[in-house]
């Protein structure tokens, strides 16, 4: 059944331009009717600066999808809710724990729709994986997750600053998947988290888990990126490339070859399905594992960063 329902998207960044809006446009269940933003602005849809002149002026909004920084969210996503509407929260789903746990509640006692997305789970080689590892003997697991900031977020300070998440804003997502695949939850036992002089936020990470499961995120490779989970089993290897569009089984490719739905129209589509069940999806358990890391990492100053 067609949702037809009408969308705000918050915040018109490179995030919104590139995935949100072309993901909304394609849909047959979302209508992109308006948006909010200080700055940005998409051709041919009315804008608005504030989320409350857009509430007031647009009543015939269903859904609040908010595509802005994870700092100034709650405010958004609050507002959204005690107007009524249905929220769709961009990773990571806040700024702290504790703030979208309030999110939950508010939106369970208006009977509304909070989902709390993490694109990276809606890569194809994803779900095979997790049905393979599922009655597996997982021996170890290693993540190697580094990009290049300077590429992907270009001169956008605020991931640097307080709430920005630094690194972890692309090493969520790996987290992101390894939680879904993995059978069992693993804690994390130790950090070490690299700060530049001049910044708030770690440009990188190395993490050790229970399990025997590391991770190492680095926001300062250039040239080719890496995106990769690697799970020893005592059945096999399996791997995940490409940020989880390519599955390997002992070096040989097996799934993702083919070009399927993308990871931000498979989120639209679980919207529309979670609000036509008038049901909520909030699973904190990546965000969880970037908190415990803050409160146990070793911090490392190392040289300053400019964009």
């Amino acid at each position: 059944m067609k949702l037809a329902a009408k969308v705000a998207l918050v915040g018109i960044g490179k995030i919104a331009v590139d995935q949100h809006v072309p993901a909304i446009s394609a849909s047959p269940d979302w209508e992109l009717a308006c948006t909010v933003s200080r700055k940005g602005r998409i051709e041919g849809v009315e804008s608005f600066t504030t989320i409350e002149a857009m509430l007031e002026a647009r009543p015939d909004i269903q859904v609040v999808s908010l595509a802005l920084p994870p700092a100034p969210r709650f405010a958004y996503a609050e507002a959204a809710l005690k107007a009524g509407k249905h929220v769709m929260l961009e990773k990571p789903p806040g700024a702290t724990l504790a703030e979208v746990h309030a999110l939950q509640h508010l939106a369970a006692a208006k009977g509304l729709t909070l989902y709390a997305t993490w694109h990276s789970r809606m890569a194809q080689a994803v779900a095979p994986a997790k049905a393979w590892l599922q009655g597996k003997s997982i021996t170890s697991a290693h993540i190697t997750w580094r990009e290049d900031v300077r590429k992907w977020h270009p001169g956008q300070d605020w991931v640097f600053e307080p709430g920005g998440m630094g690194v972890f804003d692309p090493g969520i997502n790996a987290l992101s998947i390894l939680t879904e695949i993995l059978p069992a939850p693993v804690h994390l036992k130790w950090a070490r988290l690299e700060f530049p002089a001049n910044r708030q936020t770690p440009i990188a990470a190395q993490l050790t888990f229970s399990g025997a499961v590391t991770a190492d995120f680095d926001w300062r490779q250039e040239g080719p990126q890496t995106w990769d989970i690697e799970v020893a089993t005592a059945e096999g290897r399996l791997a995940l490339r490409m940020g989880g569009n390519v599955l390997e089984i002992d070096g040989k490719a097996v799934a993702g070859a083919d070009t399927i739905m993308g990871e931000y129209p498979a989120l639209y589509a679980r919207m529309a399905a979670l609000v036509r069940a008038g049901a909520s999806e909030v699973d904190l358990a990546p965000m969880v594992h970037v908190a415990d890391a803050m409160t146990l990492g070793e911090r490392v100053i190392t040289e300053p960063f400019q964009f």
